[in-house]
């Protein structure tokens, strides 16, 4: 992608699923990528994300910025008559509060040099009803408001953009999901199947270029 190559790029929730194979990405594309997750690992910044002291120690540390991608994420599938209050404030710390915190230190540092991107990871869930997921779609509605908010609080510095998959075939989704019910919704898309990981990256990729310059608010 153009003008990718050099940028240094934050990947939170970056150790699997979107996010991993998005931090494979970037680097292919010639990015500096740090990594922030809970697990350890090689280019890792261990940070809860939904403790906002740990991102802004973590920020501390990256300095300046180019491009992040706030992927973190997590999710239950429950009915929402049984979501305990522990599940809820989970849920919507790391999806919600944790995106919001580290676009918030990133901005900081892009607003006061070069400009750069802010993208979150939403999902098809912000934008229609879905069963037993109440708590992960309200976090991903308000992502996608956040969205427009922060595009035009920080044009045209930094541009911000969400990215709304729909089913991507993650360790997260195997895990609540039978073979069974993977089969049934992949009878349902008109692809036959859910999408990859790999296959978001390159949105990502695209949507922090240059190539898309004049993507904000979407």
């Amino acid at each position: 992608m153009r003008g990718l190559a050099g940028k240094k790029v934050v990947v939170t929730g970056g150790t699997s699923g979107i996010g991993e194979a998005t931090t494979r990405r970037f680097r292919d594309e010639g990015c500096e990528v740090v990594v922030l997750a809970r697990r350890p690992g090689e280019g890792v910044i261990q940070c809860d994300v939904g403790d906002r002291s740990q991102v802004e120690a973590a920020f501390e540390r990256i300095g300046d910025l180019d491009v992040l991608i706030a992927n973190a994420g997590t999710s239950y599938r429950h009915d929402a008559i049984d979501i305990t209050e522990e599940h809820w404030r989970e849920v919507l710390a790391t999806n919600l509060d944790g995106a919001f915190w580290c676009a918030q230190a990133a901005a900081r540092r892009m607003l006061a040099g070069r400009g750069g991107s802010v993208l979150f990871t939403a999902s098809t869930n912000a934008l229609v009803g879905y069963r037993h997921y109440a708590d992960y779609n309200a976090s991903k509605a308000g992502l996608v408001a956040l969205t427009r908010s922060l595009a035009l609080e920080w044009a045209p510095k930094v541009r911000v953009n969400a990215v709304c998959p729909g089913y991507v075939l993650t360790p997260m989704q195997e895990a609540e999901y039978t073979q069974e019910m993977l089969d049934q919704v992949n009878a349902r898309i008109p692809m036959g199947r859910h999408a990859t990981p790999e296959e978001l990256a390159g949105l990502f990729a695209y949507l922090a270029s240059d190539e898309a310059a004049y993507f904000t608010g979407s």
